[in-house]
């Protein structure tokens, strides 16, 4: 049986650093992690540091891929005005020949490859530019209505496969939750930071966010167990899933949770950007982490664009209740992935491993 080499392209994000440890941990496979800065925890897999928008230089990394089984493509490239860079046209184009890039450094040099396994989302049903259709389903015609680079990454995958030995997968989570640092689009810091600023004050945890929707979350260490099982089931092959905890909820019945777990008093519905807030907070932040000696950097490096993200997730602004934003997961549960997790329990989870590794006070 051929060992399993496994590449993780985007390894210092959410979803690629989930990988990481997921398959690090399985002990039957080699781990190759791609990205242009190191992942802060390898795993034991090797990092390559790559520029996958060159293709120069995915050639010159070419040697690495040799061999590669499977590969995770969970990189992606943001505009710094993260909400309208989703339909621009240069992030589109960014992002799409990262994918042939790789692909045309990596097929050549792997015989063996197995499977492919693309990350989506719920931007696949336009919910940043209307409405979702409850529930979304896999297939709809209406995913192709905004422009989106899926649909370049999705169809280029999907020709490039014709004939093939190889199969992909697409995985469409919603809302991830999990741990990374300088991310584009993870919670945990901006709010662990945002909590960490209210209680210095003695104040408790307000909700900083607009008007409620129902909505939808997946545990990133469910999502990496979802990944694996893409590439080894048969009923996963050339299909796209759409992947959740299971459950629903609303940042307001969730938000008492939240405070818990940050050891604070849920506050009153007090909206804030924290997009534009935290300039301020770069100060206090460095003189809370020197004198509590965190790990965690400055808040640039420490959160990235989740500030945006936060404020766009939790809707800030709105002052009318949005409407639902859930999707199907039928398909992946009739396919034979049926794992759910309790959302609140997973807030719970990523707040106290934050904690613990000295990321959060």
């Amino acid at each position: 049986m051929t060992r399993k080499k496994v590449v993780v392209a985007g390894a210092t994000g959410l979803v690629g650093s989930a990988a990481l440890r997921h398959f690090s941990a399985s002990g039957d496979c080699e781990c190759i992690a791609l990205s242009r800065r190191k992942p802060r925890e390898l795993y034991g897999a090797r990092h390559v540091p790559i520029d996958l928008a060159s293709a120069e230089d995915c050639g010159r990394a070419a040697a690495e891929f040799s061999g590669a089984t499977h590969l995770i493509y969970a990189a992606l490239y943001e505009a710094s005005n993260l909400v309208d860079g989703w339909r621009d046209a240069r992030q589109i184009a960014t992002n799409d020949l990262m994918l042939r890039n790789l692909m045309g450094a990596l097929e050549p040099v792997a015989p063996d490859l197995k499977h492919v396994a693309l990350l989506q989302g719920t931007k696949a049903y336009g919910v940043h530019v209307r409405p979702l259709t409850v529930p979304a389903r896999e297939g709809r015609s209406e995913m192709y209505e905004q422009p989106n680079f899926y649909w370049a990454q999705e169809n280029f995958l999907r020709d490039l496969q014709q004939g093939k030995r190889w199969h992909w997968s697409i995985l469409r989570p919603v809302l991830i939750i999990g741990e990374a640092m300088g991310g584009a689009m993870d919670l945990i810091p901006p709010l662990g930071v945002y909590a960490a600023m209210l209680r210095a004050e003695g104040k408790p945890l307000d909700y900083p966010g607009g008007a409620p929707r129902v909505a939808q979350a997946v545990d990133v260490d469910l999502l990496a167990r979802a990944i694996a099982w893409s590439g080894e089931a048969e009923t996963a092959r050339n299909e796209a899933f759409n992947v959740t905890n299971g459950d629903v909820f609303t940042w307001d019945n969730i938000w008492p949770a939240i405070a818990d777990a940050l050891e604070m008093k849920p506050g009153r519905r007090v909206p804030l950007s924290l997009a534009r807030e935290y300039p301020k907070w770069i100060a206090p932040w460095d003189e809370l982490r020197r004198a509590q000696g965190l790990i965690a950097p400055g808040l640039e490096e420490f959160v990235g664009l989740s500030f945006q993200y936060a404020d766009y997730s939790m809707r800030y602004g709105k002052t009318e209740a949005g409407p639902p934003s859930i999707v199907s997961t039928v398909k992946i549960n009739q396919a034979g992935f049926t794992e759910m997790m309790d959302t609140e329990v997973m807030f719970r989870k990523w707040f106290k491993r934050a904690k613990a590794s000295r990321l959060l006070p």
